[in-house]
C-alpha cells in the first residue's frame, strides 16, 4: 500500500482502478466553444498495459489522457500555463479523481508538456475535435489469467445466444466481451443478466 501511495504522489495518479462514472455517455461541446483551466497530473506505471475506462489498453507512450466527463475520442489541446508548451491528446480514460485536477495525461503527454519532473502543471484545455456518436456497445463479462477459462466463458455466452470474443492484453489477461449491441439499453440488460461492464465499441 505504501508503494502505491508513493506512486500516486510522485506521478499524480488518482486511483489504481479508474472507474467510469455511471449514466449515459456525456456529450462533447462543439470544438472551440469550451475551455477549462486547472491542474494536470500524469500517470504511467502501474497503469501501463491495463484496461482504460473506454475499454482500450493503456499505453503510457501514446498521446492520450483521462478526463472526468469529456466523451471518449474527444481530442483536446492541452497548454501548460507554466511554460507555454502545448500538445494534443485524445481522451480514452476517466480521471483524475483528486482535488482540483482536471486531466491525467499519459507519460508521452507529460513529456511533451515538460511536466515529467514536477508531476503537476497548470493547464488550459480546449476541444479540437469531438467524437462521432457511439454506434455500438459491448459487455465485458470477465477477465481471466487462464485463456482456457476465457474460452469457457465465451462458450457460456454463445450457448445463451450472445456473440462473444476474447481480447488479450499486454499484461497477460484475457478479457471476454459479449456483443456488439446496437443500443446501450440492450448492453445494460446483458450486463445486468450476466454481470459485467458496458463498453463503447
Amino acid at each position: 500500500m505504501a508503494c502505491l501511495l508513493v506512486l500516486w504522489v510522485s506521478t499524480g495518479c488518482s486511483l489504481l482502478h479508474r472507474p467510469q462514472p455511471p449514466g449515459p455517455a456525456p456529450t462533447a461541446p462543439e470544438p472551440g466553444e469550451w475551455v477549462e483551466e486547472g491542474i494536470a497530473s500524469w500517470y504511467g506505471h502501474p497503469f501501463h498495459g491495463r484496461q482504460t475506462a473506454s475499454g482500450e489498453t493503456y499505453d503510457m507512450e501514446a498521446p492520450t489522457a483521462a478526463h472526468q466527463t469529456l466523451p471518449f475520442g474527444t481530442v483536446v489541446e492541452v497548454r501548460n500555463l507554466d511554460n507555454g508548451r502545448m500538445t494534443e491528446l485524445e481522451i480514452n480514460d476517466r480521471g483524475p479523481f483528486v482535488d482540483d485536477r482536471i486531466i491525467d495525461v499519459s507519460r508521452w503527454g507529460a513529456r511533451e508538456l515538460g511536466m515529467l519532473g514536477p508531476g503537476l502543471a497548470r493547464v488550459r484545455l480546449r476541444i479540437l475535435e469531438s467524437p462521432e456518436p457511439v454506434r455500438c456497445w459491448r459487455v465485458q463479462t470477465g477477465s481471466f489469467r487462464e485463456e482456457a477459462n476465457a474460452r469457457a466463458e465465451v462458450r457460456r455466452l454463445e450457448d445463451a445466444g450472445l456473440p462473444a470474443q476474447i481480447v488479450s492484453t499486454a499484461d497477460g489477461l484475457h478479457r471476454v466481451r459479449a456483443g456488439p449491441f446496437q443500443t446501450r439499453d440492450r448492453a445494460r440488460e446483458v450486463a445486468s443478466e450476466r454481470g459485467g461492464l458496458v463498453l463503447a465499441c
